[in-house]
């Protein structure tokens, strides 16, 4: 049975089949490989997988993120970042990584966050006299904090399976994604002083930056309502993506008036396709999973991982690599559904705060998202830059090995995942 789930798993993936289709027929292949087990039990467990308030937050926040990225706000937040960082030697490739960590705290995407900035600075930076594939390579680099610093709808599903509390992985997020921003603009300056890549030269003003910051409140405001309410314990997860929501349609109808009436249903026809999207990975996993947990195939992965060696830090650093493969493969929600509930509890047993387990599990899927030969973002910001894959991938590179550095100091220094959570008494 083990092997007809294996062989079953890896033939429908070689195929190209979407990963949704490729967990539903190795469960219907094993089911009707188990004798007396009805095949309607697929959509009873495919049911119960969605079947849970938890799980709204994420249409929620996919809705907000969209509603803010049609109300224009992306404009408000990069001239923003021009003002912080602007001035220093590769100034938009700073300004493009700022923006990313400032936008992170909206859409919870790396994709939302590689289409809606990359198609504004993108071209900014090539007119500046920045390299089109630099200038890509920047925007699909930094596009990954979107789902680190919060709010993160991966955060939110691994919350589910795990049982974890959603604001304390959004905060265990926070400094990690932070670091990572830190180091990209470390690699931009470094190879914009090697290539004298420009700055701006306008003098500071006081008047002008107090005005762009005025102006930047109000995209902001949002982490701010869905952290502070989340913490505070005046609403949960689902109800704070839910007031997200009513917030981004009273500022893009109401305060900024760049939404208007009739962009409303192309918003939800996109939002919905995409969390269906996410929805039926999230079934088809829960069946999955109980084909899984009836073969003990998590606690047989487990004996084996701990047959290797049973050091905290050995395993971590196998977890790792596993997972840095893992997300060359699979898209992250998907890999989130079907790895963590193996992987989770190995972790536990091995002695491993489950938040910082969650927040490396996050960090290693968003840099999958950026390392071929699947890597959705890459794909993402060869569209909107039209740029070819192999130039980009050259520029990439040096930010690819800072994240991954970044990625193994996290791993082993758990303070930046865990300090900011017990701060506010969340572990």
């Amino acid at each position: 049975m083990n092997l007809l789930i294996v062989i079953g798993f890896l033939v429908t993936m070689v195929l190209g089949i979407p990963i949704a289709f490729v967990m539903g027929i190795t469960t219907l292949a094993a089911l009707i490989a188990l004798p007396g087990v009805p095949l309607h039990l697929i959509p009873q467990r495919m049911f119960t997988g969605m079947d849970s308030f938890p799980i709204m937050a994420v249409p929620f926040f996919i809705l907000a993120g969209n509603l803010m990225n049609a109300a224009k706000i992306t404009d408000r937040i990069v001239e923003f970042s021009k003002e912080l960082v602007g001035r220093v030697r590769g100034g938009l490739g700073h300004v493009n990584i700022v923006a990313s960590m400032f936008f992170a705290g909206i859409s919870g995407s790396a994709v939302a966050d590689t289409s809606a900035l990359g198609s504004i600075l993108i071209p900014a930076m090539k007119k500046e006299g920045y390299s089109l594939p630099y200038s890509a390579a920047v925007t699909v680099s930094s596009s990954i904090i979107g789902p680190i610093i919060p709010p993160s709808i991966p955060m939110v599903v691994i919350a589910l399976i795990g049982n974890l509390s959603v604001g304390a992985l959004f905060l265990g997020g926070f400094l990690p994604g932070v670091f990572i921003g830190f180091g990209l603009m470390g690699v931009n300056y470094v190879i914009s002083r090697k290539r004298n890549y420009p700055k701006t030269i306008e003098p500071f003003a006081l008047k002008i930056f107090l005005k762009k910051l005025v102006s930047a409140i109000i995209p902001l405001l949002m982490p701010l309502i869905i952290l502070g309410g989340i913490l505070s314990g005046i609403f949960t997860a689902t109800e704070a993506a839910s007031i997200a929501v009513a917030y981004a349609l009273f500022i893009g109808l109401f305060i900024l008036r760049t939404l208007s009436l009739k962009d409303l249903p192309n918003i939800f026809f996109r939002s919905m396709v995409l969390t269906s999207t996410i929805l039926i990975v999230m079934a088809m996993a829960n069946a999955f999973n109980w084909i899984l947990a009836t073969q003990m195939i998590p606690q047989k992965v487990s004996q084996f991982v701990l047959s290797i060696s049973k050091d905290p830090y050995v395993l971590l650093f196998l977890i790792n690599v596993f997972l840095l493969i893992v997300g060359c493969f699979l898209e992250g929600l998907a890999a989130i559904i079907l790895i963590v509930p193996i992987l989770m509890p190995l972790a536990i047993q091995a002695g491993i705060d489950p938040i910082h387990f969650s927040i490396i599990v996050v960090a290693n899927l968003m840099i999958g998202l950026i390392t071929p030969p699947l890597g959705l973002c890459l794909f993402v910001v060869c569209g909107v830059a039209k740029v070819k894959l192999g130039p980009l991938l050259k520029e990439v590179i040096p930010f690819l090995i800072v994240e991954i550095v970044i990625l193994f100091v996290i791993t082993y220094m758990p303070w930046f995942t865990l300090t900011i959570p017990r701060l506010f008494k969340l572990i």
